[in-house]
């Protein structure tokens, strides 16, 4: 009787090797039992202030306010709008083109930086409002 071979892919280096199928399942029978994944509990709002040391509990009923938008040309590489609201930037994007015409980036305020939107978010804008 032939023996049946199987590509084993849980070598660890970058290759699979072609082994015959008695050996990967010898292999199996014998190996530790894989531990079962924890799920992570949730986080709540109130875990999240607790987590900050120094948070102060009023700042997590403000909220964050609008979202600012910076337009930057991508043929001049000039900023067009920066920290415009979201009826100036949908303007803006509007106004081009195409989609590929400006950059647009969103202010996140968790990171402290311009958050550059991908091709995708960006056609949601060009498309808001027609």
């Amino acid at each position: 009787m032939a023996k049946v071979w199987v590509l084993d892919t849980e070598t660890k280096g970058t290759g699979a090797e072609m082994v015959p199928l008695d050996k990967v399942l010898e292999r199996r029978r014998h190996a530790p039992k894989r531990r079962e994944r924890a799920s992570r509990p949730r986080r709540t709002p109130a875990a999240e202030t607790e987590a900050r040391p120094g948070a102060d509990p009023t700042d997590a009923a403000q909220s964050p306010g609008p979202r600012r938008y910076r337009v930057v040309s991508a043929l001049t590489g000039q900023t067009v709008a920066d920290g415009a609201g979201l009826r100036e930037t949908v303007e803006l994007v509007q106004g081009g083109r195409s989609v590929a015409d400006v950059r647009v980036y969103v202010w996140a305020p968790e990171a402290g930086e311009w958050r550059a939107l991908s091709l995708e978010e960006q056609r949601l804008l060009r498309a808001a409002s027609r």
